[in-house]
């Protein structure tokens, strides 16, 4: 406030200087959180233009000191729509517990436009009613799939060995990046659903593509060791070439290093006790 005393200025009177954190903090807790919320969903949809190229990562993020022991509450999990080409958050939605997302994240794409959008989620958000909602509002799903997905998971086991992931036979797409002494390989493949595994298209709706993330992570001082080597799976309803693929999943860690690395480390969210919102 204080840096941007001046631009402040032109819209209230700030005689005084700018209120302290306490004054700030007390008068947002007086305000309704359902009426601001969709001031926010209203403003940010006029602050930034739709885009079909835009990957909209979805996350959440407990706010840690946020729980109340007095009245047995735990602490707020809040889920986020982010915008990874405009970097903003276009939507938000609380819930009181990290395993509600499940039934919340259909309740945060109401209030998007996601027509023509890809939409990005972690192992959680991997269920086919969420692929179902975002392809009848028009958008499309890439998933992370979960080891709990038990057919799913296996399918992909069967059709991209490991054995064979340095050698893939599908369209691929590698990146190579150094930094802090260590290099990281990355290497992307994507295919059509073949025929053997065509009942999954009927599971998920809209399913066209199966996507494999393999990383090859070393230190580059230590050359003499084996690299480790992750592997991740994903489905998606986009017609996904392998370079975009990449791009997309890159993309969604945008949520956590653009987003929630901001609240935590330059805003300290995690610190705060308000637990209205």
């Amino acid at each position: 406030g204080e840096t941007h005393l001046d631009f402040l200025k032109q819209y209230g009177d700030f005689e005084n200087g700018i209120p302290v954190h306490d004054t700030i903090a007390r008068v947002v807790s007086c305000i309704s959180p359902a009426k601001f919320h969709e001031c926010f969903i209203n403003w940010m949809r006029d602050c930034h233009s739709s885009d079909d190229k835009d990957v909209i990562a979805i996350d959440g993020k407990t706010l840690r000191h946020s729980y109340d022991k007095s009245r047995r509450r735990g602490a707020i999990h809040v889920i986020s729509a982010f915008s990874t080409m405009h970097s903003l958050v276009i939507g938000q939605i609380k819930t009181d517990e990290k395993s509600n997302e499940i039934t919340a994240i259909p309740e945060l794409l109401n209030m998007l436009d996601i027509k023509g959008k890809i939409i990005t989620t972690d192992a959680m958000g991997c269920q086919k009613d969420i692929a179902e909602k975002i392809q009848k509002q028009g958008g499309d799903y890439l998933f992370a799939v979960k080891g709990t997905q038990g057919r799913l998971n296996k399918a992909f086991e069967e059709k991209f060995p490991l054995k064979e992931l340095n050698n893939p036979e599908h369209d691929s797409y590698a990146i190579s990046e150094k930094s802090h002494g260590r290099e990281e390989i990355r290497l992307h493949i994507v295919c059509d659903v073949p025929d053997e595994l065509i009942d999954f298209t009927f599971e998920w709706k809209g399913l066209k593509k199966l996507c494999v993330a393999v990383s090859f992570r070393s230190i580059i001082a230590e050359q003499k060791k084996e690299p480790e080597m992750t592997v991740r799976y994903y489905i998606s309803s986009a017609d996904l070439t392998a370079e975009k693929f990449a791009t997309a999943i890159r993309n969604h860690w945008h949520v956590e290093n653009k987003l929630h690395w901001r609240l935590d480390v330059v805003m300290n969210e995690d610190d705060c006790k308000i637990r209205r919102g």
